[in-house]
This record gives C-alpha cells, sequence and structure tokens, in this order.
C-alpha cells in the first residue's frame, strides 16, 4: 500500500465515514445474489462498514478487513464487533472464502504489485468463488488533488493482469460514474470475477 495514500486515510477516517456512498448498493446486492445463504465473505477495505452491516444483516459470515487502524476501529464502533487491520500483501489464507468484496480499495495497490495482490485474492477463494473490485478507469497511474495514489487501469490491461493472477471461469467488466471523496466524477471499473474450480 502507498504510504501518502494509507497515511490519508488514517488521518481522515471520522470525516470519510460521515461521507460513505450508496450508489454502490445495487451492486452489491447483485453481488450477493451470486452467493449461497450464509456464504464466507472476506471484505478487503471495509473503510466505515457500511457495505459489512448490509452483508450481515442479509445472513453473510463476514470477516471485515481495512489497512488503516483507525478506519477500521471506525467501523467496530458502527458494527460493534471487531474490524482486523490487514494490508492487502498479508493476505494468506488458502481456499478459505466463498466471495471476496473488495470496493474502491484495491485502486490504491501499484501497478506492479496488483498481479500479486490479485493471486493472493485468487488463493483465499474457494474453487468457484465470486470476486468484486472496482477501480477508476484510466491508462497509468498518478495522484488525486487529495495526494491519494490510483492505478488507473484500462480494460484489457485489468483483463490481462487479472489472468497472471490465476484461472478465472469468467470475468465481466463493467463501467460507470461515481462521485468520489474529493467531490469529483470519475470513470469506474467494475469487475466481477469467478475463480476457476
Amino acid at each position: 500500500m502507498d504510504e501518502a495514500t494509507l497515511q490519508f486515510y488514517r488521518g481522515n477516517a471520522e470525516a470519510y465515514a460521515g461521507r460513505e456512498i450508496t450508489s454502490r448498493q445495487a451492486r452489491l446486492t447483485s453481488f450477493l445474489a451470486l452467493l449461497p445463504p450464509g456464504a464466507c465473505i472476506l471484505e478487503l477495505g471495509c473503510g466505515a462498514g457500511g457495505d459489512t452491516a448490509v452483508m450481515l444483516a442479509r445472513g453473510f459470515d463476514v470477516r471485515a478487513t481495512d489497512g488503516s487502524p483507525e478506519m477500521a476501529a471506525v467501523a467496530s464502533k458502527r458494527l460493534g464487533r471487531t474490524v482486523e487491520t490487514l494490508l492487502f500483501h498479508d493476505l494468506g489464507e488458502v481456499e478459505a472464502y466463498d466471495a471476496v468484496w473488495a470496493n474502491a480499495c484495491l485502486l490504491h495497490v501499484p501497478r506492479s504489485e496488483l498481479a500479486d495482490v490479485l493471486a493472493r485474492i485468487w488463493r483465499a477463494l474457494k474453487p468457484a468463488g465470486y470476486f468484486f473490485a472496482s477501480y477508476k478507469e484510466g491508462d497509468g497511474d498518478g495522484r488525486d488533488t487529495l495526494n491519494r495514489y490510483y492505478n488507473y487501469p484500462s480494460p484489457d490491461w485489468l483483463r490481462a493482469t487479472y489472468a497472471e493472477a490465476g484461472s478465472w471461469n469468467s470475468l465481466s467488466i463493467e463501467s460507470g460514474e461515481v462521485k468520489g471523496f474529493d467531490d469529483k466524477m470519475a470513470s469506474m471499473l467494475f469487475v466481477v470475477a469467478r475463480k476457476g474450480g
């Protein structure tokens, strides 16, 4: 994880929690519909825990994590349960989860490291497990006005990087516009992949 980006979330956890984006609820609902009742879900970059709350309310077994201890504390307080601090490169489980939900967090992984992180997620998924992630579309990398690092992938680059990380039964990429914490509209890519097996 980029240190300046991590420091942004560590220093702005409460403010970020107060500005939670609800436009992703339809995508979360569609994703959860793919899963069996009570499925075990790993959530990466849970932020203030909004998505976690929805998944728990629908009866899923959720392991919520965030890379920022401060953000994890905010989510823990909101949810009334422990949210772990976990950096992507520390993920080491093998075939432990029916699904992984990574909304607007892997977009901060340096381009050169994304294939490794995706491979860790692939290994952590059970055979035929589902994986959601979202990214800001582009061609290259850089920082936003808040000094957060983004990897800005194109759909073709993402497909190649996912293929490098593991074998997927299916992989779909949809695009859309989302208003971010910086109040700017961004072109997003929403990826749903299913592990082979």
